[in-house]
């Protein structure tokens, strides 16, 4: 890491360039308003921008659709000045807190990880704006998780390349087929290879910002780049989505953001319109290029491009003509509300599969039911439960009575509550939340697998294990939690404080051991126990989950003389 890391140093220390003329020119025949990557553009979209050098990578995003709005004429500050202002100023500044918070930590953690990289925050500001609008002005909950998915197009093969699923449907909700993904929309093949934890939650989630904004920097940082040279910068940009428009739009915005930005509440940043129309400003289907698969960055350079025409779309940018609008929905076509449609109780023991299952009623504008409104169904919370399948995430469409119901839901092995969320998938609408509660497993009976005698001389260990088999309804229960305690004779027993005991890992005595499980055959063997100099008959109660139980006698006696 030094001998790269000296290497790149002395490719130069130049600091990064705006693209000026660029900027100037965009600026200049486009106000503050939005401007779409689906409404025509430059004809040379998906070639890099003039004078840098072709990307090396696949795209990042599969060339997804992306928001061509630009920064507003008059930066928030004048140039050279602190980017720690107040929360004053251009609204279009304004950053949420959960999402800058996650630009500024990815910044730091790539400053420890690759130095020579020197990637600045702004950077990854500049394409999550570009990419979903800053996760849709800062839509996240306390650990920078988005509220609901923000999808790109299903890559099906009509009007986008066919992308067969690469993750069971787990980011995405569609196992056939791949779409990109969360804030900085990766696709699942890419983020199997550069999702990052960057929340320190023990999972790499492309919905979460943190997450999300670690593995968009790492991608950026690939090779031997130094994005504080702008052609290393450019190549970064064009390997996140090969096209001269979006290099331009996102050099737009890095120069704007650099200039100053503020914080502002989650959930109250500036959110684009909606791409190609519709109500969510997540990417539509049908206003994007053919994406292509993604993976580690290749060191060889693009191939020149065919001479034969494409007969796919062109890319953002490529000079495409608009599509004529649609028909405004009428009230009866237009979703109005997504709701509990009577779900019942949600509860499993640990490893079975919940009686109840969620069901979702879509409604119009005028309170009827709404047919083929896409639903997905997103698992929440800490919890190995699972839909068939073992998918976490599921999307299904409403029926001609309006309603959809999820898979089966299939409890796992840890206990507690979850939540499981239903959202219109690509609509502004509140998530439906669903509670559902795993307890564990349990037995009603526990009892020896043999009747010895447990005996053994005072100081001694006893020569015989104990082991002990537990049912539930005749059949065995496996994994059950067991408790095992030394007790006093009486009416109400207690942890005995003398006569036989087992030993902690450090070999001290103890008397009550939790966190016993029953194994596969429902049977469970304690560890050895040792008597004491106290000689008498002693107790040994065992307790399962769920109240059965068992007491064993030992004895404690000295050796014939």
């Amino acid at each position: 890491m030094a001998a790269q890391f000296g290497r790149r140093l002395r490719r130069g220390a130049t600091t990064t360039a705006v693209a000026a003329v660029a900027v100037a020119a965009l600026a200049a025949s486009q106000g503050p308003g939005a401007v779409f990557a689906s409404a025509g553009g430059d004809t040379g979209g998906d070639q890099p921008a003039a004078g840098s050098t072709p990307s090396d990578d696949p795209a990042a995003t599969g060339n997804s659709p992306y928001y061509t709005d630009l920064p507003p004429l008059v930066s928030p500050n004048k140039p050279v000045t602190s980017t720690n202002l107040p929360i004053t100023g251009s609204a279009q500044s304004g950053i949420p807190a959960s999402v800058l918070a996650a630009y500024k930590k990815a910044e730091r953690s790539l400053a420890g990880t690759d130095a020579a990289c020197r990637l600045p925050w702004q950077l990854l500001a500049a394409i999550g704006k570009v990419e979903s609008g800053q996760a849709r002005g800062g839509r996240v909950d306390a650990n920078g998780t988005t509220f609901s998915p923000i999808l790109g197009p299903v890559l099906n093969g009509q009007g986008f390349a066919m992308i067969k699923d690469t993750d069971n449907g787990v980011y995405d909700g569609d196992s056939t087929h791949d779409r990109a993904v969360g804030p900085m929309q990766f696709i699942p093949s890419t983020w199997a290879t550069w999702g990052q934890d960057g929340n320190g939650d023990g999972r790499k989630d492309p919905n979460n910002i943190y997450d999300a904004a670690l593995a968009a920097g790492h991608y950026l940082c690939a090779g031997s780049r130094d994005l504080a040279v702008a052609a290393d910068l450019d190549r970064a940009v064009l390997s996140y989505n090969h096209s001269n428009e979006y290099l331009r739009t996102v050099r737009s915005w890095f120069d704007y953001y650099r200039r100053g930005t503020h914080e502002v509440p989650d959930g109250s940043g500036v959110v684009p319109p909606p791409l190609g129309g519709g109500t969510d400003p997540s990417p539509n289907p049908g206003t994007s290029p053919s994406p292509t698969p993604s993976g580690k960055p290749d060191p060889k350079p693009d191939p020149k491009p065919d001479s034969k025409p494409d007969p796919r779309p062109s890319k953002p940018g490529g000079g495409s003509t608009s599509p004529k609008p649609s028909p405004k929905p009428t009230p009866a076509q237009t979703l109005g509300a997504v709701e509990n449609a009577g779900t019942g109780t949600l509860t499993a023991t640990a490893g079975d599969a919940f009686a109840e299952r969620i069901k979702v009623r879509a409604k119009n504008s005028l309170g009827g039911p709404l047919a083929k409104v896409s639903v997905t169904f997103t698992i929440a919370g800490d919890t190995d439960a699972r839909f068939e399948g073992g998918k976490t995430s599921v999307t299904l469409a409403t029926g001609a009575d309006g309603t959809v119901t999820a898979p089966v839901l299939q409890a796992g092995e840890k206990t507690g509550r979850f939540t499981v969320r239903a959202i219109a998938t690509g609509r502004s609408l509140p998530a439906v939340p669903y509670t559902a509660t795993v307890t564990a497993r349990q037995a009603d009976a526990i009892a020896r697998t043999d009747d010895k005698a447990l005996t053994a001389a005072p100081g001694a260990e006893f020569a015989d294990t104990v082991a002990v088999k537990a049912t539930y309804r005749g059949a065995v229960a496996s994994g059950v939690a067991v408790t095992a305690t030394m007790i006093t004779d009486g009416g109400g027993p207690v942890e005995n404080d003398k006569g036989p005991y087992f030993k902690d890992a450090d070999g001290n005595p103890v008397r009550t051991l939790t966190d016993l499980k029953t194994g596969a055959d429902g049977t469970l063997t304690l560890p050895k126990i040792y008597a004491d100099d106290t000689t008498g008959t002693y107790r040994l109660r065992l307790t399962t989950e769920g109240g059965a139980t068992v007491v064993i006698e030992l004895d404690v006696e000295a050796p014939a003389a």
